[in-house]
């Protein structure tokens, strides 16, 4: 079997000893049939046995789903002494990523830490399969514990979507809308359910540890110091009948709900993916000091109108190590980058000049061509430029447009729809998986020439094309223009089936243009597709909209710090 030791958020060779106990700890992925049953024996034992739970079993149909990670912690020789399981939220949760955490469990007497090795195993393991969202139900007497390990508390109740604190899964349907709808656990039309709580165990060892949640109480349905269950009064269980042994429930607005006459609370994991993406762009409006850059009304666009002409430029540079790495395509996206500023500004590309330096001419030759390709099929003349030979590696292209009336970067306004179009054709640039999406390299002249026309056939209300910053990046970028925040539906965004959704909202998708106002119709932007996915709110950043109605955190605040952009009026020479 794979082993993989996972602590701190992330894999670590070798073994970690607990905490004062001297006994080695390996956490792994459980591959093995007899781990993985030696894993459910010890669920059986704390939850049917012990805390009386479940009826006869914990078995549901989260094990049977082909997708469910089960990891264990183990001691030097192979005894299996906790376990945790990790599964999609959801039917398609897998591609839209969003994952649960559930059957926590640890042995009576197992080596401190335990618990907080598994639980740390299991966020990064999420985060791994491209989780953007990882919820869990925890039993409230460790909050505490889950909070010191960095976990957070959330209200969700009770409504279209959520996990019911039955544990089943519900979908949005008429009759949930009306009030009236699935109420008794029977579950939602994709039969998922039965996720139980996250944090039925007992970590002796973790009591009075840093990252722990302190002493224990003995409470309903929670283990005493020597690890048996002071079961207490478990509340009225009779209606567990046919609902894969949970009781009676009650539930609050504070994100807390009864399991079997023992308090839980919702929990979630913080991923951070999507705005680190963004992060590196924070510094750009303190280096710029006051620069207004593109002037009044196209503050930060991709492009900047040349005042007193229908003219606009764009300039974009390549990383240096990218014209090392890969010359070719370095040359081809130089051109490529610029042509999608122009594209997002609306206007029509005139002509380009490059600045090439190289430490060899068969650098340099490898670097011109690709960009004179992608030119060429793009349409673009080369007019001139620079090159230097003997140098460090660097390149910068910029692009002249025309058009009477650019589409500005920050235009939009709360309530504006937003809409994403992008070319889902190719695959991961090869040595760029999971950050740069090839589209462009397959398509003809003529598709690309149509695509990068798309805003001079329809003009949105704003408009910016996707950066190095991601998708989601972006749209918090035009929504600072705007002066506004933003709100990304995730199961509707359109991506190529082969791309997760944490890396097709991180990554450079080839062509891709982030729309606010009335969105363009599909025969326009053919061969690209375009999907409305979310809307311009009041506030500021970027938040997740989820199948269950519930919002997340992506990007917060400003991206670039040039604030909003302004109503348009006369213009100055500028960056984008």
């Amino acid at each position: 079997m794979e082993t993989v030791l996972w602590d701190l958020g992330g894999p670590r060779p070798g073994s970690v000893s607990g905490s004062g106990s001297g006994e080695a700890l390996i956490v792994a992925e459980a591959r093995d049939p007899a781990v993985v049953a030696a894993y459910r024996a010890l669920r059986r034992r704390v939850f049917v046995e012990d805390q009386g739970l479940f009826v006869a079993s914990d078995h549901d149909e989260i094990d049977d789903d082909p997708r469910t990670i089960v990891l264990v912690a183990r001691t030097a020789s192979g005894e299996v002494v906790g376990g945790v399981r990790l599964a999609p939220a959801c039917a398609d949760g897998d591609r839209i990523g969003w994952w649960a955490g559930s059957r926590l469990v640890a042995a009576p007497g197992a080596p401190p830490r335990t618990g907080a090795m598994l639980v740390r195993a299991a966020c990064a393991r999420a985060e791994a399969e491209g989780a953007l969202r990882f919820d869990a139900l925890v039993q409230a007497d460790k909050e505490r514990f889950f909070a010191r390990l960095g976990w957070q508390r959330w209200s969700g109740g009770d409504e279209p979507g959520v996990a019911g604190s039955d544990g089943r899964r519900r979908s949005a349907g008429p009759s949930d809308r009306s009030g009236t709808g699935d109420r008794n656990g029977s579950g939602g039309p994709d039969g998922r359910g039965g996720w139980g709580d996250w944090g039925d165990w007992d970590d002796p060892g973790d009591r009075g540890n840093p990252d722990a949640g302190g002493g224990r109480s003995r409470r309903s349905g929670t283990a005493d110091r020597d690890g048996r269950v002071d079961r207490g009064d478990r509340g009225d269980r009779a209606d567990r009948g046919g609902r894969g042994g949970w009781g009676g429930r009650r539930s609050d607005t504070s994100g807390t709900v009864e399991l079997g006459g023992v308090r839980h609370v919702r929990m979630r994991w913080p991923i951070g993916a999507l705005g680190a993406a963004a992060r590196g762009k924070r510094v750009i409006g303190d280096v710029l000091g006051g620069l207004r850059p593109g002037g009044v009304g196209f503050v930060g666009d991709d492009g900047a109108p040349v005042p007193g002409s229908d003219m606009v430029a764009a300039t974009d540079a390549v990383l240096p190590s990218m014209v090392e790495r890969d010359p070719w395509w370095a040359g081809w996206c130089s051109v490529l980058v610029n042509a999608n500023d122009l594209a997002a500004m609306g206007a029509a590309p005139v002509g380009l000049l490059d600045a090439l330096a190289a430490p060899t001419a068969s650098l340099a030759r490898r670097v011109m061509g690709g960009l004179t390709e992608a030119a060429e099929r793009y349409g673009v003349p080369v007019l001139g430029g620079h090159t230097q030979i003997g140098v460090p590696a660097s390149l910068a292209v910029t692009m002249l447009g025309r058009t009477a009336t650019p589409v500005p970067g920050g235009g939009g306004r709360p309530g504006d729809p937003v809409s994403v179009v992008a070319d889902l054709a190719g695959g991961w640039r090869p040595g760029y998986r999971g950050r740069q999406w090839d589209s462009t390299t397959v398509r003809t002249s003529d598709d690309l020439r149509r695509m990068i026309a798309t805003l001079q056939r329809t003009r949105p209300h704003a408009a910016k094309d996707v950066s190095m910053a991601g998708l989601a990046g972006t749209l918090a970028m035009l929504a600072e223009a705007s002066g506004c925040g933003a709100e990304l539906d995730v199961a509707a965004v359109p991506r190529p089936p082969e791309a997760g959704l944490a890396d097709w909202l991180t990554c450079f998708p080839g062509f891709g243009l982030v729309l606010a106002g009335r969105p363009p119709a599909a025969r326009t932007v053919a061969p690209a597709t375009v999907a409305r996915c979310g809307r311009l709110v009041t506030g500021a950043g970027v938040r997740l909209r989820w199948p269950d109605g519930e919002l997340t955190p992506a990007v917060d605040g400003p991206v670039v710090g040039l604030g909003p952009a302004g109503p348009i009026g006369p213009t100055q020479g500028g960056r984008a």
